[in-house]
């Protein structure tokens, strides 16, 4: 008779009994890994076809869902097509609300847009950065239509595409802070509808997709960035365009691999080792887009180009696994002969010409030295030189661009607000944009105050969000790790390309604000643990039941500490003992 007993637990870093006397038994180092939750590929492969590996479903709500509104069963499909997009639009509408409600407050220039405002109205008056007066702020905010434009040239140490990109709302609501604001606060509210959409197709669920681009809305950092005239906000916003752009190109390129695959009497699609190993995958325009993307990331900060790398590197890893998930028995070799060219060609060089051609005001400026600033440099000291088959403007270009380079890495010089990478998650010392203490009776300040108050615009991110993010950022390292889970893989890419490289830059002065960059896939990592929160697939009515508790209290108090420390991202006078209350660290102040 055969035993149906479970057999007993083994010692500890033992095999299982089943295990015992078999010739592929796994090494001590791979069991201790399974000890803490990893599962092996040869283990998650056998769970589904290969189609549904290579494109795997979206979440469907359950029937009952659609049954309790009524709807038949024949459009229940055409719903789940029109809430994928309802639910992102709708959380993007709250964000816009928020971003958009009194922009113009503060009527100041506030922090650096001291130089990028009055950069960007030059930029698109005559295609290059002017030298202002030191003194010039407090006539702009006075009467902008009397201020002239100065005709000598600026010098700068960004490239232009975020200064034609703010320069667009001063065309059209003039050079006033509701002008200079406009396209950040646009950028924002979009980058927040883009990351819902994003997070549905990485998480194949609308749910935590909203869920994703909710949290990014009630961001301290991401609103206050939006609602001012700095660069970091639209090169976050270009980073995240680029990443979208490879997610729809993994998927539109499994799914061609999916369907060139052999596919079995009974309708399930099974690996071909030669077709995986060979199959040429076409045409790939979000590729090409993305490299756009990055290019104009590039071309509103150099740190762009960090970011291309990163997912340069991201990609081909992408096309090898579905390469092997298809069946290929050296899958990385694969990749090299077929993809890894193509991949480059798509992206590096249109990044390179992008960033180029954002120059172009600069370059179809004079040469004369009434153009841009070093435009003439080749004519005047460049002349004879073994480079002389470039043209000119290529030469000046490269000079004015070694000149920012060595301004950046010198850059030591300190500051108040400045401060290192390694604070940045938990929120060691962020930058005060804007502060001033009315008078009682003045700028709101109550009357029967005692003493003065405070008004401050402070880039801070939602406390309790960043701190959540550190045990998700955790949560996913492990997912990555011991589950080789691709969608945290992708998360933890992301977030160390604007993370990482300012580690090698410690000594020069950094600010907080340059995080905002990653602060979508921090968003994501949140994500991501509350799904993980709610339980997965088949868990106990109980199981759900708790982690939906846990969950929802989690992103209640998010939300409730962004209503809290509202006040001081968007400038409201505040009594100076509430002003005190909200600044939790020592470092904050």
């Amino acid at each position: 008779m055969t035993s149906t007993a479970t057999p007993p637990p083994s010692p500890a870093g033992a095999p299982p009994a089943s295990w015992a006397g078999r010739e592929d038994e796994p090494p001590t180092w791979l069991r201790r890994l399974r000890g803490f939750g990893y599962v092996p590929p040869a283990a998650a492969s056998a769970r589904a076809d290969v189609r549904t590996r290579l494109v795997p479903p979206y979440t469907r709500p359950s029937k009952q869902l659609w049954m309790t509104f009524g709807l038949p069963p024949e459009v229940w499909g055409t719903w789940q097509r029109i809430v994928s997009w309802v639910g992102p639009l709708l959380v993007a509408a709250v964000a816009g609300v928020l971003r958009f409600v009194h922009l113009g407050s503060p009527k100041a220039v506030i922090f650096d847009e001291t130089y990028y405002a009055k950069d960007a109205w030059a930029t698109i008056k005559q295609g290059y950065e002017a030298s202002w007066p030191k003194d010039i702020d407090k006539s702009i905010l006075a009467n902008p239509a009397g201020v002239s434009l100065p005709t000598d040239p600026g010098y700068v140490v960004h490239p232009p595409v975020g200064k034609w990109v703010i320069g667009l709302g001063e065309w059209m609501f003039g050079f006033t802070p509701f002008g200079w604001r406009f396209m950040t606060a646009v950028l924002g509210t979009l980058s927040v509808l883009m990351l819902c959409r994003i997070g549905r197709r990485l998480f194949r669920s609308t749910f935590l997709g909203c869920l994703a681009g909710a949290l990014l809305a009630v961001d301290g950092l991401h609103l206050v960035m939006s609602r001012t005239a700095l660069l970091d906000l639209v090169l976050m916003f270009f980073v995240l365009a680029a990443f979208g752009a490879l997610l729809i190109d993994r998927d539109r390129a499994r799914a061609r691999l999916a369907d060139a695959l052999p596919v079995d009497p009974e309708g399930r699609t099974g690996p071909d080792a030669r077709i995986a190993e060979t199959l040429r995958l076409g045409w790939r325009p979000y590729r090409i887009l993305a490299g756009v993307c990055l290019g104009l990331a590039a071309g509103t900060k150099w740190n762009g180009f960090v970011v291309l790398a990163f997912f340069g590197i991201l990609t081909v890893l992408w096309n090898a696994a579905a390469r092997r998930t298809a069946g290929a028995g050296a899958p990385y070799a694969a990749m090299l002969r077929r993809d890894a060219l193509p991949a480059f060609v798509s992206t590096v060089p249109v990044a390179i010409v992008t960033y180029v051609a954002s120059w172009s005001g600069w370059i179809f400026s004079p040469d004369n030295g009434k153009g841009g600033y070093l435009r003439d440099w080749a004519a005047k000291h460049d002349q004879g030189s073994s480079l002389g088959f470039l043209p000119e403007w290529l030469r000046s270009l490269w000079h004015y661009e070694t000149e920012v380079y060595n301004f950046h890495v010198g850059l030591t010089s300190g500051h108040t607000y400045e401060s290192n990478p390694w604070s940045w998650l938990v929120l060691g010392r962020p930058v005060s944009y804007f502060y001033e203490s009315p008078e009682p009776g003045a700028d709101g300040c109550p009357a029967t105050q005692a003493g003065k108050c405070a008004r401050e615009v402070l880039a801070l991110g939602t406390p309790l969000l960043w701190w959540a993010g550190c045990f998700a950022l955790l949560y996913v390292l492990w997912r990555w790790f011991f589950r080789r889970d691709w969608r945290a893989g992708a998360i933890a890419c992301a977030l160390a390309a604007g993370l990482l490289p300012w580690f090698n830059y410690q000594e020069r002065t950094i600010f907080y604000f340059y995080a905002v960059v990653f602060v979508p896939y921090l968003c994501l990592a949140v994500a991501m643990m509350i799904g993980a929160l709610l339980g997965p697939a088949g868990s106990s009515e109980r199981r759900r039941a708790l982690g939906a508790i846990g969950a929802g209290v989690l992103v209640l108090l998010i939300a409730w500490n962004f209503i809290y420390f509202w006040p001081i991202y968007t400038g409201q006078t505040l009594p100076m003992d509430s002003w005190r209350g909200r600044m939790w660290l020592d470092t904050w102040v």
